[in-house]
């Protein structure tokens, strides 16, 4: 029972992220704000950070809040490689009860504004959530045969009749 409860909650999950997320993609300077599902950001900018191999462009934005208050900070990050001359980008990520919002930097125009895509992804962590479920009811069903659902009982078996002994 506790298996099937995890496989609906994964297929809520499911149906919850395909049939209500969104996805916005725009072009953002300093200072403006976007509003996806209810949600507000505002884009700080970009910050130039170096790490150990690599040098990125990090975008700052700020979840607000219906007080017009920062409720959290989301980061995202286009990376240059020299190395192996290569460009990644690593995807902010907030969640937000059972759902999450992502967003993801892209290029960088030459007016100092740069393309960003948003999704908002509702329900999405029950999909996880119903994974683990499934994987305890799956360990329980194994630890006490009592507790397997129409799992037949062990039959004992009778012992044997004595013999009478045969004369020799």
């Amino acid at each position: 029972a506790l298996a099937h409860l995890g496989l609906g909650l994964t297929l809520l999950g499911i149906v919850g992220t395909l049939s209500f997320g969104t996805e916005k993609i725009l072009t953002m300077r300093a200072g403006e704000t976007v509003e996806l599902s209810g949600h507000t950001l505002r884009f700080e900018g970009l910050f130039p950070q170096k790490g150990p191999n690599f040098t990125e462009e990090r975008g700052r934005f700020l979840l607000i809040g219906a007080d017009d208050n920062a409720d959290g900070e989301i980061t995202s990050a286009k990376r240059f490689y020299p190395v192996r001359q290569t460009v990644t980008t690593e995807s902010g990520i907030r969640t937000l009860g059972v759902s999450q919002l992502y967003l993801s930097l892209g290029d960088e125009g030459k007016d100092g504004s740069v393309v960003v895509r948003l999704w908002w992804k509702p329900l999405v962590t029950l999909i996880w959530g119903g994974g683990l479920v499934m994987m305890a009811g799956a360990a329980m069903s194994l630890l006490d045969r009592r507790l397997r659902v129409g799992a037949p009982a062990r039959r004992r078996k009778p012992a044997a009749a004595a013999l009478p002994a045969s004369p020799t």
